[in-house]
Formats: C-alpha cells, structure tokens, sequence
C-alpha cells in the first residue's frame, strides 16, 4: 500500500516509478488494485463529515484501528 500512495502522491522516486510503471504493464492484478485504490480515493473524496452516519464512522474508524494492529 505504501507504494501505492507514494506512486499516486508523485512522491516516488524516478528509477522506483519507472519499474512500478513497468511492473503494472505486465500485472493485471496490480493494476486493478491501483484502480480500486483511485476510486477509493475519489469517492471518499466526496464525502463530507455531515454525510456519515454516527454508525458508519464508528464501524469506519473501528476498521481502520484494527487495520494498524495487523
């Protein structure tokens, strides 16, 4: 995942992106994760705090606490 943003963020290095890019040329499977992970970031982008329901962001923020124990 991390390469993943530093790739989506321009934050990679020259010779690292030009083998991602390489990479994903030749690998289907990373290719459709970088896609989910652009409309990820597109739809989650649309949404506003007023939005969520209270259950939602606890179920949200429960996934994502867990996430970082793993």
């Amino acid at each position: 995942m991390e390469l993943v943003t530093e790739f989506l963020e321009g934050a990679m290095p020259e010779d690292d992106e030009r083998r991602f890019i390489e990479h994903l040329a030749e690998c289907s499977g990373c290719e459709s994760y970088l896609d989910q992970f652009r409309r990820t970031i597109a739809t989650t982008g649309e949404l506003a705090p007023e939005n969520i329901s209270a259950d939602a962001r606890r179920q949200l923020l429960t996934a994502f606490k867990d996430w970082q124990q793993h």
